[in-house]
């Protein structure tokens, strides 16, 4: 199964590429080692509508699929303007900008080390 030989950078990277080719805005991969316990890597997303969170959603988990990666948990829906996907080593987040700015991960975890950021 390919999704064994993927390494938790190689899983955020895809999941980075399906929010892009939905084109989910402020894009931000951060490396979590240092910092927690619980995942390798934090893919924070912004989508502009109820529909483009959804879209964007559905893309990662089907990049994710192809590669056999497995979903463990997922939180919350469109609607509620947050989406969390557990991933094991990965963990996305797909916000509306709002709840971006009211949740404000990048402050909480401003230890993280930033690895891509795509505008």
């Amino acid at each position: 199964m390919e999704g064994q030989f993927l390494e938790a950078i190689d899983i955020a990277r895809k999941a980075v590429e399906a929010a892009n080719d939905k084109q989910a805005t402020d894009i931000l991969l951060l490396d979590m080692r240092r910092v927690c316990s619980f995942a390798d890597y934090f893919v924070i997303i912004t989508g502009e509508s109820s529909r483009q969170i959804k879209a964007i959603n559905g893309e990662v988990e089907h990049a994710l699929k192809k590669k056999d990666i497995s979903l463990h948990h997922r939180e919350g829906d469109s609607d509620s303007g947050w989406i969390l996907l557990d991933f094991g080593d990965v963990i996305v987040h797909i916000f509306a900008q709002v709840e971006r700015q009211y949740y404000q991960l990048e402050k909480l975890w401003s230890n993280a080390t930033p690895v891509l950021r795509i505008q």
